[in-house]
């Protein structure tokens, strides 16, 4: 076949950006087709006008920092940008239990397999944790409350994506003041600096201190001859002449212009809801992959994440805003709580928060779950902006992962399909509920008072940062979608490479397994 490029990847985060990279350094031709903006410090969003939200029905309009979609019981966060994921994470890179993968997964995914791939990652990404002059008060607050539980010995810092310069202290003078960050050329010749505690990891790094996929592994596919194209939104992949032919959209100047591009291979690297989406509309829709698994759009998992606010009366005793989103973990994923597999975490929040929310919460269809606990949060910003005071756990668990995603045709408009996700958090209730009494049990024993509504109301917080399977791996075509290394069933070269291959939820932060895997498919491609 006459294809323009040897393998075309969808979307740039850890799946996309490490095969793009990967394949590259192999001597493919590969293009990199981006929905959101290349960004830069300077147009990172921080005022309530900027550009926050990426708008999925409006894209040529609304190209923003955030996708936030709102579904029946629960709201999915999501990046949109050139590096994907990791621009809107909090770093934590965290390898999984290895009792992970004894149920679940295929035979070939083991935590000794992913290891050396986890190594890998972990120096590209330049893993740090938080130096002992640097401790944040959330980190204190969360370690007290583990020693005080007799949790001691499962808090642990946790590896962040971050760059810290041993020097950098709280009481240097203007400590938060650009000129004590180190600036310096990383091993991917990009500039960077060292992180001064600004707290924005979640809106970008103004220093340039966090490690996101744009400042490694994106430039050195670059440098190996990738093309990235930013603002190009992939309707379609259809069969061409042995290979495929992707069909997209460009955004130019406010409108859509139609395009598209063969390769010999695809990757598909959208994350959970984006590779999934993109899927179902090529066998449902379009009907250019007619033959996809009839398990495409089963096992999504919210990955049990639980978001709880905690106020203390001292001001000052939390520093919401102040110091990397996440430094520190309490794990449970052995199972010790009843069963319940999960991991507690300090989350912070930029002070530029409210700006963002009142984004968020103006976006169409934010009426619902997960609309609660953002104007929850929007309630202690406008007490008091720097939220001095105001605690955030965060859980993350093991899950049922027994959601669906399908395309549904809208009522009064039956031509449109919208991507739909049927989930219920009761089905997890038994890893919510353990997360919130740890939550409930840390704040008591730290002095604070947890911010608790009416009886069930945690199940109409729910919000998650790590949106997981859709495109599960499998043995056949009958029990999921891609194999161990990617490959859909039944469509030889056409991958998926990111977090929807997840056949359960993760239980620990995502990322790093998601990226592991991506090194380990890449390895496998000729």
């Amino acid at each position: 076949m006459s294809a323009t490029f040897d393998a075309i990847v969808i979307g740039s985060g850890f799946g996309g950006a490490i095969t793009a990279c990967r394949l590259a350094e192999k001597g493919m031709k590969v293009l990199v087709l981006e929905r959101g903006r290349r960004w830069a410090a300077r147009d990172y969003p921080r005022k309530a006008g900027d550009a926050w939200l990426f708008n999925h029905r409006a894209p040529a309009q609304l190209n923003g920092w955030l996708d936030l979609r709102f579904f029946k019981n629960i709201a999915v966060s999501q990046a949109a940008g050139v590096g994907g994921g990791s621009l809107a994470y909090s770093s934590v890179a965290l390898e999984a239990n290895p009792n992970l993968f004894a149920s679940g997964w295929p035979a070939e995914i083991t935590y000794a397999e992913l290891k050396p791939y986890y190594d890998k990652v972990a120096k590209v990404m330049n893993l740090q944790t938080l130096p002992d002059g640097q401790l944040t008060q959330r980190f204190k607050l969360a370690r007290e409350a583990a020693e005080k539980l007799g949790h001691a010995d499962r808090f642990a810092k946790t590896p962040l994506a971050v760059t810290f310069s041993p020097e950098w202290n709280y009481q240097l003078p203007d400590p938060f003041t650009p000129q004590h960050s180190h600036t310096h050329t990383n091993a991917q010749g990009q500039q960077q600096g060292t992180c001064i505690h600004l707290g924005n990891c979640d809106i970008g790094c103004d220093v340039r201190a966090k490690n996101t996929l744009d400042l490694n592994y994106i430039p050195l596919a670059e440098q190996r001859g990738a093309e990235v194209r930013p603002l190009h939104i992939v309707n379609t992949i259809e069969r061409s002449n042995g290979g495929y032919k992707v069909v997209f959209d460009r955004i130019d100047r406010g409108r859509l212009v139609r395009g598209s591009e063969t390769a010999e291979r695809v990757l598909v690297a959208a994350g959970s809801l984006g590779s999934t989406e993109l899927l179902l509309r090529c066998r449902d829709q379009h009907r250019t992959l007619p033959g996809l698994s009839s398990m495409l759009g089963r096992n999504w998992s919210a990955n049990a994440n639980l978001l709880s606010t905690a106020v203390y009366s001292d001001a000052g005793r939390v520093e919401q805003t102040l110091g990397p989103s996440i430094s520190s973990a309490i794990d449970f994923t052995d199972g010790s709580q009843g069963g319940e597999r999960f991991v507690i975490e300090d989350d912070g929040f930029p002070n530029l928060i409210l700006n963002s929310l009142r984004a968020c919460l103006a976006a169409p269809g934010a009426a619902g779950f997960g609309r609660g606990l953002l104007q929850q949060i929007e309630e202690h910003v406008r007490a008091d902006p720097n939220l001095r005071n105001v605690m955030v756990w965060l859980g993350a668990g093991m899950d049922k992962g027994d959601g669906q995603l399908s395309l549904k045709r809208r009522l009064f408009a039956p031509w449109v399909r919208d991507l739909d996700l049927q989930w219920t958090p009761q089905n997890s209730k038994g890893v919510i509920e353990a997360i919130a009494d740890v939550h409930r049990k840390m704040t008591a024993a730290t002095g604070g008072r947890l911010r608790e509504g009416l009886p069930g109301s945690i199940f109409r917080n729910m919000v998650t940062l790590h949106p997981l399977g859709g495109c599960r791996m499998g043995t056949s075509a009958d029990n999921g979608v891609v194999d161990h290394l990617g490959q859909v069933f039944g469509s030889s070269r056409l991958y998926v490479v990111d977090g929807a291959i997840a056949p359960t939820a993760t239980g620990r932060n995502p990322s790093h397994t998601i990226a592991a895997m991506a090194e380990r498919i890449a390895a496998h491609i000729s």
